[in-house]
């Protein structure tokens, strides 16, 4: 109830401020300004009637035909009844108090009949265009490598952009620059004029103007995911996509340029054949951004990093999402317009014409629509440097605070900043592999950041103002700072996720060497209702948003270069896009020819009830089987390798009850003590040492002296299993042994191979040997 009270002030006062500035008149007003408001005065009444749908003849009375219209209305309604949302009662009870709210009452009655915000907007919006636009999209349409011909039609031109007769400062003429023509493309414009309007409908529309009933809500909610469907993956073998519901195919727009704005698909085109390409229509960039501007929510599993000399595909999925989150923000940014342009018309003075075009200017609670996920601040500058050149050069003349982004997230090298940077840096000679060299080793390692771009027609803004902004890139320990100094802080908030359509969580398997509860943390932020308004014109609020059910609109696209069960809790728990899931399926051949030493693996499987009681259970198998064998024996050089924290926390308290003599080497190790510890275990002054993953991963240091190796539990990262192994020096006495249960067949089919991890899981016998 509380929530209800505050919302409907907060109404009320919207109203209140509109409807007064509605009643102000200009100081040097003439007589012809004030015979106009009086008539407008006049008219009030007609609003009021056309809000609650009822007409008066001059007599008074009901027409014949309006009675008969009103009753057949009655009719439809009790037979198609929709429950009303805190959204119908707000419009309903604050009527008809300004034109603002009557439009806004007619607009919701329309779309319950059918008629969507989107299709009124096309529709008006085939009157007007930008001569310049026209001129650039006419261009776009001849492109030879066009699905379609486009020939537009010369058109009337648009009026002035909205909010140039008003605002002084800098930051005023920044917004509304951004109201202007020079980002409107008006694509959708043009392509209406040469097609049906209706015909012309894109994902991006499809998705945003669909109403959801409360008992797909409440099967959203129930978390049950039945994947339907399976195709092919293009270009990578062993690899099919599975999803629910329908196919995605059937609602890909391929008849206007693959979905995207002609200007982005021409720039994007010209960027691809810069690069080599020929044939983009078969390429991987248009491929993986097919399957992004479905806008269901994707778990890519398969992909390989830029460190994992993999730079060709990781380069084309970054592309595709990339030129998605332009889209999508342009897209958004062109209905924004639009909407301002549609209400300035019905405004008659300059000051409430400028208000109202800011208050347009939110369809969310907040501006910012895309949220990039990142672990690392070097793989963030690779990131937005190639944003910025996959952007149309009359979108980004002019790149503010750009020496102070390369200043902050270089790699302390001079920077090719026209480039893509999309070479390794080359080191001098290092001991360590060289995907450790490119991530971590001459790269920015910083893992707290956070900068918000902003799109302008002026070009692009680094650094803009969270709520200003367009897009924001962060890592996960930047965006769990800013939540707990609102926590804190009762004056701070982070209302700018609220409204979040789109989140791209890249570089995953990063961020699970990082702190992963982390990224649970964000995603379970997004899509809030805000603590405050900021300035935003409820009436102007998609109705979805208002009814707390942005989450299930919200576009999560997951990529990785391998699949764990922390990374499928979020995609199955976190993700409720209501169009459906899509994720990856892959056969793995293993890497068991990559170990160079001749060292017997033996895999030992031990059983567990549950996922609950597994570690309990993998403990209780070491214990018992393993470390007997180590304790009685005298062999130094005893490695044990672990995963996670939490099990090497288990283990060392467990050699400290039983008086073993034993090192450790973590990821919480100080630089100083490495090189004692390693020594230590070297010259055999300790009998065991314990080694966890992240530990390789941070520091990647050759540990002599292992001549018998226990994997505690198997690596994440399938590239680490082979060097740990090679760990080993060559004995008759080197051993390897390994310990795995059926709940680690995720791990254990990249490391062996997907048919032979399904043996071994299935199997009677309960150890297997590889030579």
């Amino acid at each position: 109830m509380g929530t209800i009270k505050r919302r409907r002030q907060t109404l009320s006062q919207s109203f209140g401020l509109a409807a007064k500035l509605g009643k102000t008149e200009k100081k040097d007003g003439s007589k012809k300004q004030s015979e106009v408001r009086k008539s407008a005065k006049k008219r009030r009444p007609e609003y009021e009637e056309k809000a609650s749908r009822t007409e008066i003849d001059d007599s008074g009375k009901f027409s014949e035909e309006q009675v008969d219209r009103d009753s057949e209305a009655e009719a439809m309604n009790e037979i198609a009844y929709r429950e009303p949302t805190m959204y119908d009662d707000l419009l309903k009870k604050l009527g008809s108090r300004n034109v603002s709210v009557a439009n806004a009452l007619r607009r919701r009655q329309k779309e319950e009949q059918g008629e969507s915000d989107t299709e009124e907007d096309a529709a008006s919006d085939l009157e007007s265009s930008s001569e310049s636009e026209e001129k650039d999209d006419a261009e776009d349409g001849n492109d030879n490598e066009s699905p379609r011909s486009f020939n537009v039609e010369n058109g009337p031109k648009h009026g002035v952009a909205m909010g140039e007769d008003g605002g002084t400062n800098d930051d005023d003429d920044d917004d509304d620059d951004d109201d202007g023509d020079a980002l409107s493309d008006s694509d959708e414009e043009s392509d209406a004029r040469v097609n049906d309007a209706s015909m012309v409908i894109s994902t991006f529309d499809n998705h945003l103007s669909y109403n959801l009933a409360s008992i797909e809500v409440g099967n959203l909610l129930k978390r049950k995911w039945r994947y339907t469907w399976k195709m092919p993956a293009f270009n990578m073998s062993n690899c099919n996509w599975r999803g629910t519901g329908a196919g995605f195919t059937k609602d890909l727009d391929t008849n206007s340029y693959y979905g995207l704005k002609p200007r982005l698909y021409k720039h994007w085109l010209e960027c691809y054949k810069a690069s080599g390409g020929n044939e983009f229509y078969q390429s991987k960039q248009r491929s993986f951004f097919s399957i992004c501007n479905s806008y269901y929510d994707i778990m890519h599993h398969n992909k390989k990093p830029f460190y994992l000399k993999g730079l060709e595909e990781d380069s084309s999925i970054m592309d595709a999402y990339l030129m998605h989150c332009l889209n999508h923000i342009f897209k958004s940014r062109d209905l924004m317009v639009k909407n301002g342009r549609k209400l300035a018309k019905n405004q008659e003075s300059a000051e409430v014409k400028s208000i109202d075009a800011e208050a347009c200017r939110d369809r969310g609670f907040t501006r910012p629509k895309v949220l990039i996920l990142l672990p690392l601040a070097g793989i963030a500058r690779r990131v937005v440097k190639r944003l910025i050149q996959l952007t149309p050069s009359k979108n980004k003349a002019n790149v503010e605070n750009l020496e102070r982004f390369y200043e902050e997230f270089g790699s302390g090298a001079n920077e090719n900043k026209d480039g893509d940077d999309s070479e390794i840096p080359k080191s001098k000679k290092s001991m360590k592999p060289p995907d450790f060299q490119a991530l971590l080793g001459q790269d920015n390692d910083n893992d707290h950041f956070m900068v918000g771009i902003k799109f302008t027609n002026r070009g692009i803004k680094l650094y803009g103002d969270f709520y200003t902004s367009d897009m924001i890139v962060g890592s996960p320990l930047g965006l769990i700072t800013k939540i707990g100094e609102a926590e804190v802080d009762k004056e701070k908030d982070v209302d700018y996720l609220s409204s979040i359509e789109i989140l791209i969580i890249d570089h995953a398997d990063v961020m699970l060497m990082q702190n992963w509860s982390h990224v649970n943390t964000v995603v379970e932020q997004l899509n809030r209702l805000p603590s405050k308004q900021h300035g935003t014109d409820i009436m102007r609020i998609r109705p979805w948003y208002l009814d707390g059910q942005a989450r299930f609109y919200r576009q999560t696209i997951i990529l990785s270069s391998h699949i764990n069960p922390e990374l499928n809790a979020l995609h199955n728990q976190h993700c409720l896009n209501y169009r459906g899931k899509i994720k990856l399926e892959c056969k793995y051949k293993g890497v068991l020819p990559k170990i160079l030493t001749q060292a017997r693996q033996i895999y030992e499987r031990f059983d567990t009830e549950s996922i609950a009681e597994a570690d309990n259970a993998r403990l209780k198998y070491f214990c018992e089987k393993v470390f007997p064998k180590i304790k009685d024996s005298v062999q130094h050089g005893v490695m044990i390798f672990i995963s996670s924290y939490f099990e090497f926390v288990r283990l060392r308290n467990y050699l400290k009850s039983q008086g073993a003599s034993f090192c450790l080497f973590g990821e919480y190790i100080k630089r100083n003590d490495i090189s004692h510890v390693r020594g230590q275990f070297f010259r055999g002054e300790k009998k065991i040492m314990l080694y966890t993953e992240r530990a390789h991963f941070y520091y990647r240091y050759k540990i002599r002296g292992v001549q018998n190796l226990i994997i505690y539990s198997l690596p994440e990262r399938k590239e680490f299993y082979p060097e740990i192994v090679n760990l080993l020096e060559e004995s008759d006495t080197m051993n390897c042994r390994v310990l795995f249960s059926h709940l680690d067949h995720l791990r254990l089919e990249r490391i062996v191979g997907s048919t032979a991890a399904k043996r071994m899981v299935e199997s009677e016998k309960s150890v297997f040997v590889f030579a």
